[in-house]
């Protein structure tokens, strides 16, 4: 253990290493069972006598933080009561006033609720976690000194080319592994193109209801967001308001809601793009899994004029711990968003993008979407059916073909029935929750997290804290 211990300025160096190592004992920074460094060495590194570090050890083992054991070295024992570490008695620094409007980040959910309805949850149970291990440890075993040295800020490029492949396949975006950038998500591509296009007082706009992060991040950069609303045919783009840089959506898959934009909404978003200077990032999440219908173009496709940045991500496909996506950028664009990459936190984990890389290359990832499509169809047939049998009085199901989310609207406000939900172990979220004007009442349901045995109980027990007057 390296342990820092600061002689300057001090005459009595027998006294100065007894208080700090019982300081950082007492703090906790010394946790109990860890091996103090032998006397001989500690000795050598602060340029004192053996001695004098000897006669530090012995009084801390005499009031029972150290203890000896022949041939093996000098312990701290089981820790005293730990003390609280300073404060400083000042105000101390001061935040930017915008970051006072950004809630804290959501507590990790452990244990999991008994009935988890939370959306964007992929089921983790189903990770293909003997794949993932033998490629992990085929890359480490390899022996690839350039996957532990610092990478690529564009990204390592087997999985940019994989990326590009499986998107022009899957989903007709076509692009070059030059145009992908990868990421930690879609907030992380949000933060990426306003660093390199927006200025603190510039305009954006968002969909609403829509996802919460990307307006919050937009927010914390000191740009000004316009909540637009979204009608059955997506995005009111006569809505955005004049002099807006940068429109966020969702229009495969509109977040809550789960409708689609239509062809036409699409085309006009386009052109108003044009007309108006702005980019349009297209939050593409979860599409891997639709169900019905013949899936529309993207903006991306129908784009001829570069005003588009594409947004995927693994977390719902795979794992959200992954912390791996990526976006396709306009060539235009893709110089200032690696170097952006590059200034923030350089570039994603090396050992996990060449792993996905391979897991692509040899059709595993292919092989993983058709299986959980299955899987999330019957669950959002089962769901769909429960809904409309039990729920019929007060929600209405809204039309959703793809995704791992469905939601279902209200004539009433059902942040009560979320509340008491979750106090008997049902977690879901409100309609409302995703809103920014209007809080429209409603509720969303996720299934990705929720095995399909378990989705009757839990909706049974929100249907009898509904008729106990919850709702």
């Amino acid at each position: 253990m390296e342990i820092h211990i600061d002689l300057t300025g001090t005459r009595g160096h027998r006294d100065a290493i007894y208080r700090q190592l019982r300081a950082a004992i007492l703090a906790g920074r010394i946790r109990p069972g860890e091996a103090l460094p032998p006397t001989r060495e500690l000795a050598q590194r602060l340029a004192v006598s053996r001695t004098t570090v000897s006669a530090a050890y012995d009084r801390l083992t005499a009031e029972g933080f150290l203890t000896g054991r022949v041939g093996a070295g000098t312990f701290v024992t089981a820790s005293p009561a730990e003390r609280p570490s300073p404060v400083p008695d000042g105000p101390g620094v001061r935040p930017l006033p915008e970051w006072d409007a950004v809630p804290p980040p959501p507590a990790p959910f452990a244990p999991a609720p008994e009935f988890d309805f939370r959306p964007g949850v992929p089921d983790l149970s189903r990770f293909p976690f003997d794949t993932w291990r033998r490629l992990i440890t085929q890359r480490l075993r390899a022996g690839q000194a350039d996957l532990m040295t610092y990478g690529d800020p564009q990204g390592h490029a087997g999985l940019r080319a994989e990326i590009a492949r499986h998107v022009g396949v899957s989903r007709d975006v076509r692009a070059s592994a030059a145009q992908v950038v990868v990421t930690a998500g879609a907030q992380q591509t949000t933060d990426l193109v306003a660093r390199v296009l927006l200025r603190s007082g510039d305009l954006a706009a968002v969909e609403d209801p829509g996802y919460p992060p990307p307006r919050l991040v937009l927010g914390a950069r000191g740009v000004r967001v316009a909540p637009v609303p979204v009608d059955a045919s997506g995005i009111v783009v006569g809505a955005i308001p004049a002099g807006t840089r940068l429109v966020y959506v969702t229009p495969s898959h509109q977040y809550p809601l789960g409708l689609s934009m239509s062809l036409d909404r699409r085309l006009e978003l386009l052109d108003w793009a044009e007309r108006n200077d702005a980019v349009l990032v297209e939050d593409d999440y979860d599409t891997e899994f639709r169900y019905t219908g013949r899936p529309l173009e993207p903006l991306h496709s129908l784009d001829s004029r570069g005003r588009v940045v594409y947004v995927g991500s693994f977390s719902k496909v795979l794992s959200p711990a992954l912390r791996l996506g990526f976006l396709i950028a306009p060539p235009s664009l893709v110089p200032a968003l690696v170097k952006a990459r590059y200034l923030t936190d350089w570039h994603a984990p090396n050992v996990e993008q060449a792993a996905l890389a391979a897991f692509m290359a040899e059709g595993g990832f292919a092989r993983h979407v058709r299986r959980m499509r299955k899987v999330y169809r019957a669950r959002h047939e089962l769901l769909s059916a429960v809904l409309a049998r039990d729920f019929a009085d007060f929600l209405t199901p809204l039309p959703s073909t793809a995704g791992l989310h469905l939601s279902a609207a209200s004539a009433a406000d059902t942040g009560p029935l979320v509340r008491a939900a979750r106090r008997h172990g049902v977690r879901l979220y409100s309609l409302g929750d995703f809103g920014v004007g209007e809080r429209r009442p409603g509720l969303v349901f996720g299934y990705g997290a929720v095995a399909a045995e378990r989705i009757e109980p839990g909706l049974a027990r929100l249907r009898a804290l509904a008729d106990e007057g919850a709702a």
